[in-house]
């Protein structure tokens, strides 16, 4: 497990049960952009990463 993922777990033990919509998703995206400008980038790649991302995909 990566350091990172330690986010990763904590979001899914708080909220795996919550159903969101894209548009939720994409808007809290925008809100932790704005408040954290210098992840900009990440948060790009992420969300083009989950805009192109095929469920036949195989994911490494």
């Amino acid at each position: 497990m990566y350091f990172t993922d330690r986010g990763i777990e904590e979001l899914d033990e708080r909220r795996g049960d919550e159903q969101v919509t894209l548009g939720w998703l994409a808007e809290r995206l925008r809100d932790f952009v704005d408040l954290n400008p210098e992840f900009e980038t990440a948060v790009e790649r992420l969300a083009t990463w989950l805009a192109r991302f095929d469920d036949d995909e195989e994911v490494d």
